[in-house]
Parts: C-alpha cells; sequence; structure tokens
C-alpha cells in the first residue's frame, strides 16, 4: 500500500453508525489514528464519548453519508441494517458517488446483495465486512474481518480497516462476507455447548476450574470460547460480550441461508434449541457465556 495514498483513505471523512459494545471502541480507534469522524446512533447519549474526543455528531444516517466518504454500520439486526441503510432518511439517500460503504453487522447474505445492488444504483461501492472477535477483539483492535463486495472497494478502504482488525481477507462478491462469517457462527455455536458441558463436568467433578481451563486450553480442546470466556464464567461474569438474542439471531439467518442453498444442519438446529432455551430464561441481554447457567439449573 503506497503510504500516501494510506494517509489519504485515514483523513477523509468517515462516517460511523451504531456505538453498542463493539461499535463504540471500534470507533474510538478511528478517532485515534486521526479519522475525522461523523456519527450517529439511536441514543445520543452513548455518542457522548466520541463526541469528547471530536466526533461530529449528525441527526440522521442520511447525513452521516452526505457529510462522508466512507461510512460505517455497527449494527444489531437485519432490520436494522435495511433501515440504517436503505430506509426513509438512510444513508442511501444522503451518499455521494464515489463514496464507499461497509456493513460490519452480521447481517444476511441476500440483504447485502440488495444493499450493494441499490448503492450501485448511486455509483456507490458497498462492502459487507462483518468481524469476530467479540468485545475483547473490538477493544484490542485484533478483529478478524471478513469482506465481500467490489475487490476495489476492500482494496481502497484497506488501510482502514487495519484500524480495527488484525486478520482482514476478502473472499468474493456481495455476501460473501457473510456467509463466512456464518461459517464462524455455526462453528461457534456448537463448540459453546462444548465449553459449558465440558466446565459443568470440571466443577461437579470437583476440579480447579482455572487450571482446568488453563491446560486444556492449551491442548487440542483448545478455542475462544474455552479461553476467553471460560474465564468469565469462573467469575460469574455475564455481562455481554456478544449478546445471546444476537447470536440467537445469527443462528437463524445461517439457518435460513443453508435451506437457501440445499443445506440440512442438524447440529445448528441442537444448538438454537438451547440458545432459545436461554432466551426463554430471560437470559438474551447476557453474554453467551451466561449459557452455563441454562445447563447447571437443567443438571440441578
Amino acid at each position: 500500500m503506497n503510504p500516501l495514498f494510506e494517509e489519504e483513505i485515514i483523513n477523509q471523512p468517515i462516517g460511523w453508525i451504531g456505538l453498542g459494545v463493539m461499535g463504540e471502541p471500534m470507533a474510538h480507534h478511528l478517532l485515534t489514528a486521526g479519522c475525522k469522524l461523523n456519527i450517529f446512533t439511536r441514543t445520543r447519549e452513548k455518542a457522548k464519548r466520541l463526541e469528547d474526543r471530536g466526533a461530529v455528531w449528525r441527526d440522521s444516517p442520511e447525513s452521516v453519508g452526505r457529510e462522508s466518504n466512507l461510512v460505517f454500520t455497527m449494527l444489531g439486526y437485519p432490520s436494522e441494517v435495511e433501515s440504517v441503510l436503505l430506509g426513509s432518511r438512510g444513508v442511501v439517500e444522503g451518499i455521494r458517488s464515489g463514496s464507499v460503504v461497509v456493513d460490519m453487522t452480521t447481517s444476511s447474505p441476500k440483504l447485502a446483495q440488495e444493499a450493494a445492488n441499490e448503492m450501485k444504483k448511486k455509483e456507490v461501492l458497498f462492502l459487507d465486512s462483518p468481524v469476530s472477535g467479540g468485545d475483547i477483539g473490538a477493544k484490542n483492535a485484533s478483529l478478524a474481518i471478513m469482506c465481500g463486495g467490489e475487490k476495489t472497494g476492500f482494496e481502497r478502504i484497506f488501510p482502514v480497516l487495519q484500524k480495527l482488525g488484525s486478520s482482514i481477507e476478502w473472499f468474493g462478491p456481495s455476501g460473501a462476507g457473510q456467509r463466512v462469517k456464518m461459517a464462524n457462527q455455526i462453528l461457534i455455536a456448537s463448540t459453546m455447548i462444548g465449553t459449558i458441558e465440558s466446565m459443568l463436568y470440571a466443577e461437579r467433578s470437583n476440579l480447579d476450574l482455572t487450571r482446568v481451563i488453563n491446560l486444556i486450553g492449551q491442548g487440542a480442546a483448545g478455542c475462544w470460547s474455552l479461553n476467553q470466556l471460560g474465564p468469565r464464567i469462573v467469575s460469574k461474569d455475564w455481562s455481554a460480550g456478544f449478546y445471546i438474542k444476537h447470536f440467537i439471531k445469527d443462528i437463524e439467518i445461517a439457518l435460513e441461508d443453508s435451506r437457501r442453498i440445499g443445506l440440512n444442519l442438524e447440529g445448528l438446529k441442537l444448538a438454537h434449541r438451547f440458545y432459545l432455551l436461554a432466551k426463554e430464561k430471560d437470559y438474551q441481554n447476557e453474554g453467551t457465556q451466561a449459557l452455563a447457567k441454562v445447563l447447571k439449573e437443567l443438571n440441578s
């Protein structure tokens, strides 16, 4: 990457929409890098720390689009993505020709393709670029970022993505990024069940859970769920690095898209039922590690 080109990209006005558990720290990284940031979120109070650091509040996604050459969205649900990007006073109504829009929400491949088509009518490039790594990855700028869309758009914004993640790849046309994320979520869905079952077994066997995690986490059983969320389970920290309600959304997107391409994923269906049980117990606003409470209650 030409350093002058990188400086030009970083110094352009950038829009950021969505300041949740992951969105806010990601936006902070761009401010730290010297980016000029236009921001919007449904609850303005969430923008205060960014405004204090120099970000400029805009009153709608349309206004963010009008004032920015590059717009990022980091939202919760596909319905929010559709509204913010394509709805009344959405980004598409303000964005200028030649700009780039990047949706980092975990959303549906079908919606990514629809958004790309609508943006193309405005001569705007669109990338679906969901991330993996949770709140820890967002805070440490160590996210894995999986991208779909026009490769020219990916190459253009790559220096900005490097401020947010450490593993960044382009996988193909619109929707490809979301499909890589679905592969990621399909794996995590069942891995999380294995993690909590393993830990409950160790606990009932009167083993020191922290020592168990430290040891088996370095062997063949080692995985992100065990090594990052296991300690939170031990300390009974149920705060959300990734909400159960959002993971249910992701599983349902994966099941829907699997049916679309002719797949029947029985393991994912089983995991889905467990996550729905957590929702029934009103744990949907806690982190996915709160599944451990569900399992313990089932075995009490």
